[in-house]
């Protein structure tokens, strides 16, 4: 049988996006509605589920702030604000959540993949600027398929190209969970005593049956102490 393989979520589980992806939607929301969002407002979107696409949940909070605008302002709004011109974006802001070692210790006994819901090139960017030394095969990514979390494609698809091998899915949302719970493969919740629902969160990846749930990646060498 081959290594089993160790499925990662990006955003909050390789990587800290809190004044990447949550800066950016604060402040294109805040934009269009004049209304300051805070972390708690966006964790509680995320945990409610169905808010995977970081662009359709600004455009929620802008709509349910009373404010009609159309999605595409919402998404080229966003994009500015996340990309800048290349050396001013918030995607510059991310942390790399791995400790030195921590994963290459992991890639002794696991092959990595990704699902994520980030577009390919942001991925990509990322990955390059954090992870040139990993290996993570294959990357899907939003472009990859028809539909998008919770629903499984993305696993479903990793599963079929390696039925021959256990494959478990570290993510930070319920919608990660549903997702594989969907697929029929064990679930790892990331959920950070600093998250601002923290208990919801762990609630929530109980009721989705979880394998385990840990505060960051540097912790999965004891889920697989044994």
């Amino acid at each position: 049988m081959s290594k089993p393989i160790l499925v990662f979520d990006m955003d909050g589980v390789l990587v800290d996006v809190t004044e990447s992806y949550r800066e950016t939607i604060a402040r294109t929301a805040e934009s269009f509605t004049g209304a300051a969002v805070t972390r708690e407002q966006i964790q509680e979107y995320k945990n409610r589920g169905g808010f995977n696409d970081d662009w359709r949940l600004t455009h929620q909070i802008v709509t349910d702030a009373g404010v009609s605008v159309p999605f595409e302002a919402v998404h080229d709004r966003f994009q500015q604000l996340f990309l800048g011109n290349g050396s001013d974006g918030l995607i510059l802001r991310e942390r790399w959540i791995g400790r030195p070692g921590a994963l290459e210790s992991l890639a002794e006994r696991f092959r990595f993949a990704i699902f994520t819901g980030r577009p390919r090139a942001e991925a990509a960017i990322t990955l390059r600027r954090f992870a040139g030394n990993l290996v993570f095969d294959p990357v899907i990514a939003m472009e990859e398929v028809e539909n998008h979390k919770p629903h499984p494609e993305g696993l479903l698809r990793i599963l079929k190209d390696n039925c021959d091998c256990e494959v478990f899915y570290v993510g930070d949302t319920v919608d990660d969970a549903r997702c594989a719970r969907a697929a029929g493969v064990p679930f790892i919740g990331i959920a950070g005593p600093s998250n601002p629902s923290y208990i919801d969160l762990v609630f929530l990846f109980q009721a989705e049956r979880a394998y385990a749930i840990v505060d960051d990646i540097n912790y999965l060498h004891e889920v697989f102490a044994s």
